[in-house]
């Protein structure tokens, strides 16, 4: 049995003792009369963003976990192996291509990406598909021309997004040796089979093979999840405090609005199919840093 992997618990323990200490400052700076009023308005909001965040984000986890299930289950490896190709720039060109074809969001890619590298899938490709996915596939290029139109943002995002995955994608393609890249105990364990031991599914009917891969989602449905909560909350907690004037009034110069959004982004940790309807409220910063966002 592989080992699971496990969340640093000094790394939450951190995380936690710093969002209590911003709550418990924010908290000081409160007239004492208000306290209560803004607290529980506050409180409110903040499960009024936590769950609009996850319940638009799961779905997609979901799907990339199905996805991830079907893949193991009913793809061969020797047929999977067979159909990528061995030029190192096609190989990127492929991994982008596959990112359009499978609607994941950031959550449900891992999982999926994971899966086809126990599957033989090349590390480049599997890199350049794990980039270029969440933001290339039709539902992401919907919304965003939802949001912008069919104009530059569109194409900047869309091109910019499959020439920096194909670039990181042929920059691991010099690597031979997979378990330089993929820690060898990152597969994951399928109801107490190895991943080896799976292909002796295809042996068995339609009906216990399609059972099969619901089981191989809902485990990583569920070993995901817990990833999915703790961004929601960070974003939730980070939306509900940090008041939107104070952002806008960082935003100087060329390169400050940058590296503003692209930090927000990580904190944000908002879905791929969503992000352009949120950059929206972000209407005075500069175009070149939304689409860095």
């Amino acid at each position: 049995m592989t080992e699971k992997r496990q969340t640093s618990p000094l790394l939450i323990l951190l995380a936690v003792a710093l969002l209590v200490a911003a709550l418990a400052y924010w908290l000081y700076t409160l007239e004492p009369a208000s306290r209560f009023a803004v607290v529980g308005d506050r409180i409110q909001t903040f499960a009024t963003i936590f769950l609009g965040i996850f319940i638009e984000a799961a779905p997609f986890l979901l799907l990339g976990t199905l996805a991830s299930g079907i893949v193991e289950v009913f793809v061969r490896k020797e047929d999977l192996i067979a159909l990528m190709p061995r030029n190192a720039l096609l190989g990127a060109l492929a991994g982008g291509a596959m990112g359009f074809f499978f609607p994941v969001c950031e959550c449900g890619v891992v999982p999926l990406t994971r899966r086809l590298f126990s599957k033989g899938l090349p590390i480049s490709i599997g890199i350049t598909f794990l980039l270029a996915a969440p933001v290339v596939n039709p539902i992401v290029l919907a919304s965003t021309a939802n949001a912008y139109g069919f104009g530059p943002m569109l194409y900047w995002r869309f091109g910019l997004s499959v020439v920096i995955a194909m670039i990181v994608g042929l920059i691991f393609s010099v690597e031979k040796d997979p378990l330089q890249v993929v820690r060898a105990n990152s597969l994951p364990t399928l109801s107490g089979a190895s991943v080896d031991q799976v292909p002796a599914q295809a042996k068995h009917s339609w009906r216990e093979r399609i059972n099969q891969a619901i089981v191989i989602a809902g485990d990583e449905f569920f070993e995901m999840g817990r990833y999915l909560v703790f961004g929601t909350a960070l974003a939730s907690i980070m939306q509900t405090l940090v008041p939107q004037e104070l952002l806008r009034q960082l935003n100087n110069g060329p390169l400050l609005p940058v590296l503003i959004m692209i930090a927000l982004a990580v904190i944000l940790s908002i879905c791929s199919t969503v992000d352009a309807f949120v950059s929206l409220g972000f209407a005075g910063f500069s175009s070149g840093s939304i689409l860095a966002f």
